[in-house]
């Protein structure tokens, strides 16, 4: 059940609820355009809040994806108000559909999941995200295999230069012990130790 201050009017033909979400990114941004344009298409709950598309808490979008139940309708100025990339979007449709409700966006119509051509598009978008990922995660791994073949070394930088190694072992083979040699290179007993073995090794 919704709290009754959250339901809304249900749209006496469809008997969906239509909802809108808006958002602007700065507090001296106006909202008043985005809230207009939504109830002029319809929406007679609208969630609304001025921060940064770039976050991930953003507390009225979760909150209206809270709200979603199944058959109703979220509606957004443009899809650049809902969502901050490809990979967001996608992401936030699945939950809305999850909820059984559908998505549209006034600015780009082909973005209508309440009709099979716009669940078509999405699921194509889908399908490029992925791509791309997977052409990522190659160009990723080719790249380090090349960086590696290069001499490239990755992982945190060693505490110690081969050169200082190398000095730190002259002086313990001199008769020097580890709990004095390590703080002339400013690290610990154990870091030196670990240094010297993964030398060796």
């Amino acid at each position: 059940m919704r709290d009754k201050d959250d339901a809304g009017t249900l749209d006496l033909i469809t008997g969906k609820l239509m909802i809108g979400y808006a958002r602007v990114s700065t507090d001296d941004q106006d909202l008043t355009a985005q809230r207009s344009d939504l109830k002029d298409a319809g929406c007679t709950k609208i969630f609304a809040e001025k921060i940064t598309g770039t976050r991930r808490d953003r507390p009225q979008l979760e909150r209206m994806l809270d709200h979603l139940r199944a058959g109703d309708v979220v509606t957004v100025t443009r899809l650049d108000r809902l969502a901050r990339s490809t990979r967001d979007l996608l992401d936030i449709a699945e939950r809305i559909q999850a909820a059984g409700a559908g998505l549209r966006s006034l600015a780009e119509p082909w973005a209508d999941t309440t009709t099979p051509a716009g669940r078509m598009v999405l699921t194509v978008f889908a399908g490029i995200a992925e791509f791309e990922r997977s052409l990522i995660i190659d160009r990723t791994r080719s790249g380090r295999i090349a960086a590696k073949k290069r001499g490239t070394r990755f992982g945190p930088t060693p505490a110690l230069s081969d050169e200082q190694l190398a000095l730190a072992r002259k002086l313990m083979d001199e008769g020097k012990r580890a709990r004095e040699v390590a703080p002339m290179f400013n690290v610990h007993v154990s870091t030196l130790y670990r240094a010297l073995n993964r030398n060796v090794a």
